[in-house]
């Protein structure tokens, strides 16, 4: 455990990301608000181009392949999908010369792929991906890395009895405001950390997964035979294709799609295995559209004591119809600050109250004001942004993936950190359906009661 340990901290610097120029915590006035650049300075990983296929062409598949294309030595050389619709929009985005298909071990056989990226639903993640690897291709999967606990383990396993490359999609892993928040815990900027929260706020259809259905959605535009295959066999539903988000034989709901972002950035920023007991609860609000899991949902996490870190407590909590926010972040407070982390921005309040004094504290007492009574004075606070320019965390995700590749360096979320991560997101959907508490060992990752 002291080897993984020690290895997940020297990272930062073994990583094929340089890390952001880091400044000390400034001296500053109490009543301003200090500002501090972040800033990058990329590696430039040269080699052999790298041929990929996307193996799911939906929205995040999409931006995941344009955002691998921005690095030089990259070309894509097929996709994969079980629409045909999607099909042709890659030929038309990409070129006629690559090859598209509705059948993922068509991609793996060929020897013009080099390294696949996988954003297929998540019931297909686990196995496409195990599939991948067997046949020599690296891969970026999207998260959650799997769509159930016990599958985590056996992915691990291929990965590391094959070698090959592979990244879990949370690109925030990679950006700049996780990297500062990390330094400034370790520095002891906030104390010793007691207590952390997270959100995730939407309201819009879209924000809620009722995507676009496309007209010609058919039995005949759809695979849905491959689609369903693993999991129960159904009549073709364009809704349950095409918004599959919302239904558990495919998708994890709130939890796998949204906490898991933050627990990936917690456990990066506290060096942390992740919680030993999971509980959630929420409802259906708003969105009675026929789905399966809530648009409301709350998480309560412990967190025990390890070499990384004290025992402290996390609050998550997920709300698609919040009609005052469209936002994320997370926050990390300590005994003597507190910080809000998101991706290209940190905020450090660190608490400078005035007590007062014996005499003031008598005078206080019998309400009595006096001239040079002590103030209370606000939090000190310095924000340290990603300067102009900065090309962002999926940028950066996908920059560390690509070098990895071609020098068989780390990723900053392998499929252990990436299990640590999404296990208790998933676990949090099984709490809310079974309402019970759920412990984990997070350090075997395994179930402590059934």
């Amino acid at each position: 455990m002291k080897d993984t340990q020690k290895t997940r901290r020297g990272f930062i610097k073994k990583a094929g990301l340089a890390t952001a120029s880091l400044a000390a915590i400034p001296a500053f006035s109490s009543e301003k608000i200090q500002s501090v650049q972040l800033s990058r300075n990329l590696f430039r990983s040269t080699g052999d181009t790298i041929r990929l296929a996307l193996i799911g062409a939906g929205g995040m598949g999409v931006e995941n392949a344009k955002t691998a294309l921005k690095h030089e030595g990259v070309k894509l050389t097929a996709v994969c999908d079980l629409y045909t619709g999607r099909l042709a929009d890659a030929q038309e985005r990409w070129g006629d010369d690559i090859m598209t298909t509705d059948d993922y071990k068509k991609v793996l056989a060929s020897k013009e792929v080099d390294a696949v990226i996988i954003a297929t639903p998540d019931h297909w993640h686990k196995q496409i991906a195990i599939d991948a690897m067997n046949a020599g291709k690296h891969v970026y999967c999207e998260k959650p890395m799997v769509h159930s606990v016990a599958e985590g383990h056996e992915l691990i396993n291929t990965w590391k009895k094959t070698g090959v490359v592979f990244m879990v999609g949370s690109q925030g892993m990679s950006s700049l405001g996780n990297e500062k928040a990390q330094e400034l815990l370790a520095s002891g900027a906030i104390g010793a950390l007691n207590y952390a929260e997270g959100f995730w706020a939407r309201h819009s259809p879209i924000g809620a997964w009722q995507y676009h259905i496309p007209e010609d959605a058919s039995k005949k535009t759809v695979s849905w035979n491959r689609f369903v295959s693993n999991t129960t066999k159904r009549p073709f539903d364009a809704t349950r294709f095409f918004r599959w988000r919302n239904y558990t034989d495919y998708g994890t709901g709130m939890s796998g799609d949204l906490f898991v972002h933050l627990f990936s950035s917690l456990h990066f920023i506290t060096q942390s295995y992740g919680p030993n007991r999971v509980s959630a609860m929420g409802g259906l609000r708003y969105w009675k559209d026929g789905r399966e899991v809530p648009d409301v949902l709350l998480g309560m996490f412990q967190y025990p004591e390890a070499e990384a870190h004290p025992a402290f407590n996390l609050s998550l909590r997920c709300n698609f119809v919040d009609g005052t926010s469209g936002s994320t972040y997370l926050k990390l407070v300590g005994s003597e600050g507190s910080m809000d982390v998101k991706w290209r921005e940190v905020v450090l309040k660190r608490n400078n109250n005035s007590s007062d004094d014996p005499f003031a504290k008598a005078k206080a007492a019998e309400g009595v004001a006096y001239e040079g009574r002590k103030k209370m004075l606000p939090p000190r606070e310095t924000v340290y942004k990603a300067e102009d320019g900065y090309k962002g965390a999926h940028y950066d995700h996908h920059a560390n993936f690509l070098h990895a590749i071609r020098t068989g360096g780390q990723v900053a979320e392998d499929p252990v950190f990436g299990f640590r991560a999404c296990a208790p997101a998933l676990l949090c959907n099984d709490s809310y359906r079974e309402n019970r508490f759920i412990d984990w060992d997070p350090v075997a990752m395994k179930i402590i009661n059934s």
